[in-house]
């Protein structure tokens, strides 16, 4: 939801509201909140993305460190995979690729395209302003998601920039955890869906460990981050978010 690299970004987007509701909030409180808990000194992990796309699946395994909204670094483990790393900082996007043996800026055209096969693009990863900063929130009503109570919010992007321009967010009445959200186009067509799988609770706070991803412009797509061994708000060197700790 706010500036997200890769999963880290993706699975921070399904970041839980640690509050429980008393009267009905308003739309703003709903998305600063929102917003709130996304915000973390330093996060660490390791990670499993699980690729299934027309009847075949794919397992990816990687390590994740992160630093506020700013700054990621990921790097594979898988062996099909091993020593690809992405870089994201300053708002852009980089690439080492152990094949070529380059680090590689990804911009323009290519930030559309998928990443590692799976259901984000690269585009998804590199937005660093939270959502109170970029949209326009609705308070819609209340509807039951999964047999639980949900806020529902409408966001309307406020720039014409976005790629996303209209996002839909259900969030729990009771834990805060966001349950589901969906990321439309301008004409109003549905483009992307996440669901909240499962959530534990990590330094007091409740944390989405697993979502799913799906790409509606895919057909029989769908993409599983995982998170394990996740270790919050422990101080990372600089020298991790360096172009290059992408060549080492």
């Amino acid at each position: 939801m706010s500036g997200r690299m890769f999963c880290v970004a993706l699975v921070c987007a399904m970041l839980a509201v640690s509050f429980a509701y008393g009267q009905n909030p308003s739309a703003a409180e709903l998305l600063r909140r929102v917003d709130n808990n996304e915000i973390y000194t330093t996060i660490e992990y390791e990670g499993e993305m699980i690729i299934e796309y027309q009847n075949r699946r794919f397992v990816k395994t990687m390590r994740a460190w992160a630093r506020e909204n700013a700054d990621s670094f990921i790097e594979f483990t898988n062996p099909e995979d091993r020593g690809t790393k992405y870089l994201k900082k300053g708002g852009r996007l980089y690439v080492y690729s152990p094949d070529t043996e380059e680090v590689m800026l990804i911009s323009g055209h290519m930030l559309k395209e998928s990443m590692m096969g799976s259901d984000m693009s690269y585009e998804d990863t590199i937005e660093n302003e939270n959502l109170s900063a970029r949209y326009d929130p609705v308070l819609t009503g209340s509807e039951t998601w999964n047999h639980r109570e949900c806020w529902v919010l409408d966001l309307a992007a406020k720039k014409r920039t976005e790629s996303y321009p209209k996002q839909k967010l259900w969030i729990d009445k009771e834990t805060g955890d966001c349950l589901h959200y969906e990321l439309f186009a301008l004409s109003g067509a549905k483009l992307k869906e996440y669901n909240l799988l499962r959530v534990e609770v990590i330094g007091g706070r409740r944390f989405p460990v697993e979502i799913e991803i799906r790409d509606l412009l895919r057909r029989g797509s769908r993409t599983a981050l995982v998170m394990r061994n996740v270790v919050p708000d422990r101080p990372i060197p600089d020298s991790v978010f360096s172009t290059r700790n992408l060549e080492r």
